[in-house]
């Protein structure tokens, strides 16, 4: 088993895993940023929307460290709370 064999593959069902069908944080993140979208810049529900979507891909990322299939998931959730960290971080500023 060569090195990128390991990283990409399913350890449950050997499969090749880069991407899967969204889950129900993911989906609640790609439904607010929508509606956001369709809202506009100016829309009232805009900061709820952007607080929920955060929120929700926060938990889509920890399931994804936590239970991902493999290395690949696992890094990409990582990546995406470290990106959120940064978000986070710079607002604060």
């Amino acid at each position: 088993m060569n090195a990128i064999d390991w990283f990409f593959r399913d350890r449950k069902t050997g499969a090749i895993t880069i991407g899967q069908w969204p889950n129900a944080p993911l989906l609640i993140f790609i439904g607010c940023a929508l509606v956001g979208w369709l809202d506009g810049p100016g829309g009232r529900i805009g900061p709820y929307l952007r607080i929920l979507g955060a929120a929700a891909l926060a938990w889509w990322a920890v399931d994804e460290v936590v239970r991902g299939v493999n290395p690949w998931r696992r890094c990409l959730g990582a990546g995406v709370l470290a990106f959120l960290a940064w978000k986070l971080a710079r607002a604060a500023l």
